[in-house]
């Protein structure tokens, strides 16, 4: 069962970093804006965010293999399809569309609910367990990508990701046991807990809102513009296209500690770290672009992309209960991505208008920053 999810989160993390590394190359050879990708990547955010809490809610009430299985189709003809893209739009209705949708509903969260009900006592470290999937599939996939891409060119990068596709989806319906789908827990009693307007009228609903938000602001930012970013200070694409890669490389630790601290002192703690850590590496390119910091500052950030990400599921089951978990797991998710969004569509438009990051870099320092002071305010459990 953790194997499943970790396929499906592998596979989903590697791919939706795509774009960013196809970014440059793609922009170059049609002579477009990195704004006009930058509105492929808005709406990929916008309607996986949707998907996520529609599959949240599926999750609490059909079996997950349909979910999942369902997601990785789309997924993968959308994905596959960017092959063939010539215009902006195509890239809209494959990517932002239909591939949100596919990303959206084979995602955390219903992987998170899976996971949590098979694993209630060690709920932190078995959801950081499968969103490490994220951090190899980004590791593994987008170094391998990044090889493709400088060999063959950015369209065989999507050909590949598709056929990956193909292949997984076979495999995920063999390992997820019968046991933990969601018709085998129809028989049990119901959970307890709030519904979700109930949560909605409580200031931890909020707080996490606003937390998430700013989460997913930064996060999608920097996954989708810092190879880009790398090139434009001098680092060559192959390089540029690894650190992107590597940066999976050390969220893998960063979310295996932070599921692993979760379950012994809470997600408080790990979760404003993070956010301290990123508003630390903002300011140092706002100070210093040299390709050294450029280097620390995508390893740093990397450390911190998914460390929230397995913590959702605990915030939730924590202050909420487990009544609703897949649908307030898929809304502050939801919210997560609108907001990251916001946020690569922010990136390009900065970038378009002084052919700098500069602004934006400033605009996340003082985002982190706020974010570090709310986690914070943040009630434990108990006193939720």
């Amino acid at each position: 069962m953790l194997a499943a999810g970790f396929l499906v989160l592998f596979i989903g993390g590697g791919a939706r970093f795509a774009i960013g590394l196809t970014l440059r190359p793609m922009v170059e050879e049609f002579g477009w804006d990195r704004s006009q990708l930058g509105v492929a990547v808005a709406v990929f955010q916008i309607v996986s965010a949707a998907a996520m809490y529609g599959a949240g809610t599926l999750a609490d009430r059909i079996s997950l293999r349909l979910v999942l299985g369902g997601g990785l189709v789309a997924s993968g003809f959308a994905i596959g399809l960017m092959s063939l893209v010539s215009v902006p739009w195509h890239a809209v209705v494959l990517y932002g569309l239909f591939f949100g949708i596919g990303n959206g509903v084979a995602s955390i969260a219903p992987v998170g609910v899976m996971v949590t009900r098979a694993f209630p006592g060690r709920t932190g470290l078995a959801n950081a367990v499968v969103s490490s999937g994220m951090s190899v599939g980004q590791l593994v996939m987008i170094a391998v990508l990044a090889a493709v891409l400088v060999t063959i060119g950015w369209r065989s990068v999507f050909v590949w990701l598709g056929i990956a596709y193909v292949v997984l989806l076979p495999l995920l319906l063999a390992a997820i046991p019968g046991a933990i789908d969601a018709k085998a827990h129809a028989a049990m009693p119901p959970r307890s807990g709030l519904s979700v307007a109930e949560a909605a009228r409580t200031r931890q609903f909020w707080m996490l809102i606003l937390v998430y938000a700013i989460c997913g602001f930064g996060d999608f930012f920097v996954s989708t513009h810092v190879v880009a970013f790398a090139q434009d200070r001098g680092i060559d694409a192959f390089f540029a296209g690894n650190l992107l890669a590597l940066m999976g490389l050390t969220g893998l630790l960063g979310v295996i500690v932070a599921g692993y601290c979760s379950d012994r002192s809470g997600p408080v703690w790990p979760t404003a770290i993070c956010f301290a850590a990123r508003a630390g590496v903002f300011a140092l390119v706002l100070v210093d672009q040299s390709p050294l910091s450029v280097a620390i500052f995508g390893l740093v950030f990397g450390l911190t992309f998914l460390v929230t990400a397995p913590l959702t599921v605990v915030f939730v089951r924590d202050s909420f209960g487990t009544r609703n978990l897949g649908a307030l797991t898929g809304l502050i998710t939801m919210v997560h991505h609108i907001c990251g969004g916001i946020g690569a569509y922010m990136g390009a438009r900065i970038f378009d208008s002084s052919n700098r990051y500069d602004s934006a870099f400033a605009i996340m320092f003082v985002t982190s920053a706020i974010a570090t002071l709310l986690a914070f305010a943040l009630r434990r459990p108990r006193e939720a």
